[in-house]
């Protein structure tokens, strides 16, 4: 199926023009050497260009679409109008002069083959090159001296002459495609991609840009070893894909990695997603919703979930889009020389859109006031489970994974989120937004009898009955007691007694309630009253003893009392603040 809809993917941006067609596809070049009608080299271009990398502006190779290139594992095999020194110079730093010369032979006699024919001035004048230039003085060649370092270091090279590229001459074009046509030397055998009788691949595509994979590419489809082969087949043949499938598959896969604005990574895992038709805003969207600290209003969630839920069409920022498209996303990671699928989701794009809404709706909780982000991203809610003193502050790649495929397909949140909450929050003994959040939308999907939907509430329930509740309720306004009494005090009642107060509260909470009624004896009367109002209107909520010992899912009830109460002190003190004024 990913194969599959990948295919259909490259077929879709080939039919838009926007991807190579088959026998080209794109590759980084830094220069092109100008050739006379003598075939000397003339003047050598520089074709890197100024890219944006983040906020930071970086000379870069420029991408062209040339010749496909070749795959090569070892041994020589060259490319067709772009390569290397080594190739097209017979000269490089590694120090092989013997390889270097040998690798020029066999590009001269790759080129004689493909142009003998052609009746072009270009053609003629790359043939003459071919035959006249010699390796051994390549690093003395005057042309050469400006950028040799970088020339003769692996950079790719093109031709031009007579003002033109070489590979843009329809001739010469002509010629390559007619070649690659032609070179299906695959056993004729039934696609299993397509389904159709052609020449099966023996080696399947390079896949470049992953990060964390090798930077000359990793195989997405590769039998390298006896014990993945069955029946005494050899590579592809165990599983046969034909050479267009395989080229279609890959030309579609190293574009959607090359759009760097659309590639989203999630620990160790590329995330790529994409609408059949192949339209951008899609991925735009998507992207933004999930992935992004985005900025759209609760309106716009509200306009947009009403069109999704009737099936129709809506326009968002000027793009119309229909929530019954086809919609893929792909997980994949590096794996040694190869790329692992993490997961492959395909639904309609409303129906994944609409799971990220509700995934939001469940986080949706009381936020800080110097919090300014409507909705909480992958990204945070990740963070919210690393320690940011540590070196590596990456989540983990499987719950980065299992977290994904729980929002997209809107199925239980991976038990391994609350573990990683709950240590945070053991280890800092800190109940942020992000985590707060996670604890509600946790039990709001994953159900448990011990937290009910009266203590999974945007803001504090004054309501509530939950005893674990209203004791971290109870915890926050003695915490507050204390900083009122002691201001700017070095260590705290939380600092000293949460994890010990939601997990043993019938231990902790007297001690707490007797430090308390001293703290109070250094407030004003007015104060003394405030407070002790307070803990009168949680204390008839509890039972007549505290629980000697709470479980993990009370103790996340008594974590979100504590948040919400400590969210509505500070709320109360903004809006007195605003009223004095």
């Amino acid at each position: 199926m990913i194969l599959q809809a990948l295919v259909q993917h490259y077929e879709d941006l080939a039919a838009r023009g926007e991807i190579a067609q088959p026998g080209w596809g794109p590759v980084k070049v830094s220069y092109a050497l100008c050739l006379s009608a003598e075939g000397e080299i003339e003047q050598v271009i520089s074709l890197k260009t100024e890219q944006q990398k983040g906020k930071k502006a970086i000379v870069r190779p420029q991408e062209m679409q040339v010749p496909a290139q070749v795959k090569r594992s070892s041994g020589v095999r060259a490319n067709f109008l772009c390569d290397n020194s080594s190739y097209i110079l017979g000269s490089s730093g590694k120090g092989k002069p013997e390889r270097d010369f040998n690798c020029f032979q066999a590009c001269g006699a790759l080129h004689y083959e493909l142009l003998k024919d052609v009746k072009h001035a270009a053609a003629a004048a790359l043939l003459l090159f071919f035959e006249n230039w010699e390796p051994e003085k390549a690093k003395t060649c005057s042309v050469l001296q400006a950028n040799s370092d970088d020339i003769f270091g692996g950079a790719n090279f093109v031709f031009r002459h007579g003002g033109m590229y070489l590979h843009e001459i329809p001739e010469i074009r002509d010629a390559w495609q007619r070649h690659y046509d032609g070179v299906g030397t695959g056993a004729q055998k039934v696609c299993l991609v397509t389904g159709k009788m052609a020449p099966a691949a023996q080696l399947h595509p390079l896949i470049k840009g992953i990060r964390g994979a090798q930077t000359s590419g990793a195989s997405l489809v590769s039998y390298n070893a006896p014990s993945f082969c069955s029946y005494d087949k050899e590579q592809g043949m165990n599983a046969p894909t034909s050479e267009y499938a395989a080229f279609a598959y890959g030309a579609a896969l190293n574009h959607l990695i090359a759009d760097s604005r659309h590639v989203h990574y999630i620990g160790d895992t590329a995330l790529l997603c994409w609408a059949k038709g192949g339209q951008l805003e899609y991925q735009d969207i998507f992207g933004d919703l999930l992935c992004e600290d985005e900025t759209y209003s609760e309106q716009d969630y509200q306009v947009m979930a009403k069109d999704i839920a009737a099936g129709r069409p809506f326009v968002f920022q000027e793009n119309t889009v229909d929530p019954n498209c086809p919609f893929y996303v792909l997980g994949i990671a590096p794996n040694a020389a190869r790329l692992s699928v993490r997961f492959f989701l395909q639904s309609t794009f409303g129906e994944m859109l609409q799971n990220i809404l509700e995934h939001q709706e469940r986080l949706n909780i009381v936020r800080p006031s110097f919090d300014n982000h409507e909705t909480i991203s992958l990204w945070r809610l990740l963070n919210e489970t690393v320690n940011q003193r540590a070196k590596d502050k990456s989540a983990s790649p499987l719950l980065a994974g299992e977290l994904l495929r729980a929002i997209l397909s809107n199925s239980y949140y991976p038990a391994l989120l609350l573990q990683g909450i709950t240590l945070r929050i053991r280890a800092e003994r800190e109940v942020t937004r992000g985590r707060a959040a996670i604890i509600k939308a946790y039990y709001l999907k994953n159900k448990h009898p011990d937290v009910t939907e009266e203590v999974l509430t945007v803001s504090l329930n004054p309501n509530s009955t939950n005893v674990p509740y209203n004791l971290g309720r109870l915890f926050s306004v003695l915490e507050d007691i204390q900083s009122k009494a002691s201001p700017g005090i070095n260590t705290t009642v939380r600092d000293r007694y949460f994890n010990s107060a939601s997990a043993t509260p019938a231990q902790v909470f007297p001690v707490l309630i007797n430090l308390a009624q001293k703290h109070m004896k250094k407030l004003s009367t007015g104060q003394r009253i405030h407070y002790e109002k307070q803990m009168e209107e949680i204390m008839e909520k509890l039972d007549t003893a505290f629980p000697s010992r709470m479980t993990l899912p009370q103790q996340g009830a008594f974590q979100l009392g504590y948040y919400h109460q400590t969210q509505a002190r500070y709320a109360g003190k903004k809006t007195e603040g605003t009223e004095n004024e």
